[in-house]
């Protein structure tokens, strides 16, 4: 079975910032779902405010399930989040594990 990484690249309004480290550790808390190994977020070096979220799955049918696995708090902070996020700065990745190479 192949992990699958997914992954969120975006720019927050700097003024914003002290509130979306705020919400980032809540979620860092609080997100767990089943095959969910892990949810990282960092910031790129050299760009402030840049952020990237990274979730690591355990299979591809773990993170096909994923959204269905989420909860009210989750889903109140990811609204918060995506108020803070500068609009047309997401960018979206997914990689599939190659197993047999």
């Amino acid at each position: 079975m192949s992990k699958v990484i997914f992954s969120i690249r975006y720019h927050i309004h700097p003024e914003r910032r002290e509130e979306y480290l705020s919400v980032v550790r809540e979620l860092k808390n609080i997100i767990k779902a089943e095959g969910l190994e892990s949810y990282s977020v960092y910031e790129q070096k050299n760009k402030p405010n840049c952020f990237e979220e990274i979730y690591v799955f355990k299979t591809q049918e773990s993170y096909d399930n994923f959204e269905e696995d989420t909860d009210e708090r989750i889903d109140i902070l990811m609204t918060k989040l995506s108020d803070m996020i500068k609009e047309q700065s997401t960018q979206y990745s997914t990689l599939f594990e190659v197993n047999n190479v």
